[in-house]
């Protein structure tokens, strides 16, 4: 891949020819590799094994490394601490060959479109998951992720709806996921309207013109999905919240204050790992490799989703968003029934958001926690 160090020869230019030539670095000096276990799922606690190449055979052997044919200097092994994301990023003997991000590409680029379809919808082309029959006896459920993530948490949740009865919709926000990328700008801002008038549009292409089943989870475009939610009342039956900021006293994550300053933004937008680590720092729980493929797959394969997310981060006002959130729900306000599934376990959110938001509307706010799911409990 041009450009990329790891794929072309060692030269005077190339960071790797620092490095002496393995043939002249005695067998006994060389480090080893790091083992990490092949499972995924767990919680947190695993850790690498390290050993030096110097120790016996038997240490050798419970580090998991082979004396013979060690593996090349991995320039990328200091990039992250996170067990899935290390898998994606740990470079072969021949990166070349194997290894790059082409490669990687190549590996998950059919993965994770469960139920989904490419649907053009006014100026946007939006992807959208679909379960279940437009003749389901019991309505219509459309879901709605959060940033930085997508559609694809959905994926069980909503098959096992369309079992129980349901026709269900989850679109992949403008920008995210993988619905069309605009470049700011150029027809599409990424402001909170113009998700609203967006969103607007794709109901329309898709035929919902009945009260349906809103379900929310996330920070940022969840957030807009509930604001629309206050501006669309009468066209919903019931609201259904996962893991959402309700409340002023709401934190924002750090990497969404990242992205709101000059160059550190630019630089964190474009981490090909961002999501899968920000779903894991929420949770209890590491994601399995298959899972965390689909998550990085948008931000390996181009820098626009990034950039979306950047400007997405940027042009969003949380404070303000979050007060029109806790006053429109309140007991004031609001009357349609809201469950708030909640993971008990969310590293981001506590119950205690969840209790607060409850306490403004007790009537009709039913609150239900998850021992052990964490932010993001249709993923959990």
């Amino acid at each position: 891949m041009s450009g990329c160090p790891c794929s072309t020869s060692a030269s005077a230019s190339s960071p790797l020819s620092l490095l002496p030539p393995s043939s002249s670095v005695p067998a006994a000096s060389r480090r080893s590799t790091v083992a990490f276990s092949s499972s995924r799922g767990p919680r947190r606690g695993a850790r690498a094994i390290v050993a030096a190449s110097s120790g016996s055979k038997d240490e050798k052997a419970e580090a998991g490394e082979e004396e013979e044919g060690e593996p090349a200097f991995n320039p990328f092994g200091f990039v992250t601490d996170n067990p899935s994301s290390r898998s994606a990023i740990q470079l072969p003997a021949s990166p070349a060959q194997d290894g790059n991000v082409g490669q990687m590409l190549y590996r998950t680029e059919d993965k994770g479109r469960e139920y989904g379809k490419s649907v053009r919808s006014g100026e946007f082309r939006w992807f959208v998951r679909q379960t279940g029959s437009p003749d389901s006896r019991r309505g219509t459920i459309m879901f709605l992720h959060g940033a930085p993530t997508q559609s694809f948490s959905y994926r069980t949740v909503m098959a096992q709806m369309a079992d129980a009865g349901y026709h269900c919709f989850a679109p992949d926000w403008i920008g995210f996921g993988f619905s069309e990328m605009p470049q700011p700008g150029y027809g599409f801002d990424f402001k909170e309207e113009e998700f609203h008038k967006a969103f607007d549009e794709l109901l329309v292409t898709l035929n919902i013109t009945e009260p349906f089943f809103l379900v929310v989870q996330g920070f940022l475009v969840g957030s807009y999905g509930l604001t629309w939610a206050l501006k669309n009342s009468n066209k919903l039956l019931k609201v259904a919240i996962l893991n959402s900021p309700l409340t002023v006293s709401s934190p924002v994550p750090g990497v969404f204050k990242q992205l709101r300053f000059p160059l550190v933004g630019e630089f964190t937008c474009q981490n090909a790992i961002l999501a899968e680590r920000f779903i894991e720092a929420g949770s209890p729980y590491v994601l399995k490799s298959e899972k965390a493929d689909v998550y990085r797959l948008p931000y390996l394969s181009s820098g626009a989703p990034g950039f979306a997310l950047l400007e997405a981060a940027r042009k969003a006002n949380f404070q303000d968003v979050l007060s029109r959130i806790s006053a429109g729900f309140s007991s004031d306000s609001w009357d349609k029934p809201i469950l708030l599934a909640w993971g008990e376990s969310d590293k981001y959110l506590p119950l205690s958001i969840a209790e607060e938001f409850k306490k403004n509307n007790p009537s009709v706010v039913k609150l239900k926690p998850i021992e052990g799911a964490g932010h993001m409990p249709q993923e959990d």
